[in-house]
């Protein structure tokens, strides 16, 4: 298949596709995910492509989604199953972090779980409660996931596939504010590593720190700031766990100065884990302490007040003024 313009909807629905297709043993199921094709229309076709042994509706019963899959993972299967929307994960959530993140562990390696756990997360969408919240931090404060998030139909596409083949679990939190957003993809292309960010747009007076929904507006400030004679760069994080110090540290080293830009409250955040790990490994490199823009410490407000509590570009532009400038 060659490089078309598609969105990031599509993307993730050839990702499964093509892993269908590669792997009889990936299966697909969730609320709606079989003839409708889930809410967003990610698994469209599937059911009709692969038959309804491989792609199927299930009760509206997370936590009977998750353990389900569970026990076919045991039994040679590769579940890639979808919560809908973020807060819907929830009754999931003890089997999540009490059964699926701790299998391997519990039996020293001999069980290994390769499901995939598909969320839709974050706002933008004008969305009510129970459809909008940020929370990775709670996956990600869970040992034995991985957690990732990407940020363009490509990354959606190729991080798909890793985590449909990678050997233990995977929280894949999709921003689906940009499910409908379109760019040029080609399946062919090197699939990203799992545990590897990527620097989006490179700078040499401050860092703007993102992921999933957050790149394309520290993009979109870095790119206002530019008009301004300001130079910023931003760094996609792509994956939360294995988090990559490497990269991140050297693109904050280099210009001494760094933003984090996440959708999530602030308070005991992965925001704040990213501050907390570029300080440690940057102090001696920081012009100025890093800085956070965040949601607010708030249960996510009404669609008509969600604009005044998201990261804005004037938030992160006024964020990054205040870390001062070398005028020299």
């Amino acid at each position: 298949m060659s490089a078309t313009k598609m969105t990031m909807a599509q993307a993730l629905n050839t990702a499964l596709r093509d892993a269908m297709s590669a792997d009889a043993t990936v299966v697909v199921f969730g609320e709606d995910v079989g003839p409708l094709g889930g809410v967003f229309r990610v698994t469209d076709g599937l059911t009709a492509e692969f038959g309804g042994g491989r792609c199927f509706d299930t009760p509206l019963a997370e936590s009977g989604i998750v353990g389900m899959a569970i026990g076919m993972a045991m039994n040679g299967m590769r579940p890639v199953v979808e919560m809908q929307f973020d807060a819907f994960a929830y009754p999931a959530f003890e089997q999540i972090v009490s059964h699926l993140a701790k299998m391997a562990n519990r039996t020293r390696g001999r069980v290994r779980l390769p499901v995939v756990v598909r969320v839709p997360y974050a706002g933008g969408i004008g969305g009510v409660e129970h459809h909008c919240d940020s929370s990775e931090a709670y996956y990600v404060h869970t040992p034995g996931l991985t957690v990732v998030t990407p940020a363009t139909g490509a990354d959606a596409y190729g991080l798909l596939r890793a985590a449909i083949e990678h050997p233990d679990p995977v929280v894949f939190l999709e921003p689906k504010r940009h499910y409908f957003t379109a760019e040029e993809i080609d399946p062919a292309r090197p699939v990203p590593p799992i545990g590897r960010a990527v620097v989006r747009r490179p700078g040499t007076e401050v860092t703007l720190i993102a992921y999933g929904p957050g790149v394309p507006l520290a993009l979109a400030a870095a790119e206002q700031a530019a008009t301004e004679g300001r130079d910023l760069g931003v760094v996609d994080l792509r994956s939360l766990v294995p988090f990559d110090d490497e990269t991140v540290t050297a693109a904050v080293c280099a210009t001494g100065r760094a933003v984090v830009v996440a959708e999530a409250p602030g308070f005991a955040s992965v925001a704040a884990e990213i501050v907390a790990r570029v300080t440690e490994r940057c102090f001696h490199h920081l012009e100025a302490p890093v800085r956070r823009v965040t949601g607010f410490d708030i249960p996510y407000p009404p669609p008509a007040l969600e604009r005044y509590h998201l990261p804005s570009v004037d938030r992160i532009l006024d964020t990054v003024e205040e870390l001062g400038w070398d005028e020299s």
